[in-house]
């Protein structure tokens, strides 16, 4: 970590309540469930806001490794998630050839 005269928190402070506040939304409550099956949870986007008002008014040192520690759990969580296709290099040899003629259905 830098030291508390240069360093600045990841995110403003703004953007950890407006996700503090998207969390406790009530579409992203029914969105949440309805994929994960259990309510999202918000309290770390609260804490991370508290830790940043906590360093813009007293520079706590505190506040600011539970903000690094929080972005960098982020970002491992997103990285332990691959990607679900496998992405290209080139496109496909034929991808230049006319589609075949749509089949028919069989009723």
């Amino acid at each position: 970590m830098a030291d508390g005269g240069s360093w600045r928190p990841p995110r403003p402070c703004e953007t950890y309540r407006a996700e503090w506040q998207l969390c406790r939304s009530a579409w992203h409550l029914l969105h949440h469930y309805y994929v994960h099956g259990e309510r999202p949870a918000c309290q770390q986007w609260l804490r991370d806001l508290a830790s940043c008002r906590e360093w813009e008014e007293r520079r706590s040192a505190e506040a600011q490794r539970s903000l690094c520690e929080s972005e960098r759990a982020r970002v491992q969580a997103a990285r332990k998630n691959p990607l679900v296709w496998v992405l290209r290099q080139s496109p496909p040899a034929d991808w230049h050839l006319p589609l075949p003629p749509p089949q028919e259905k069989d009723e």
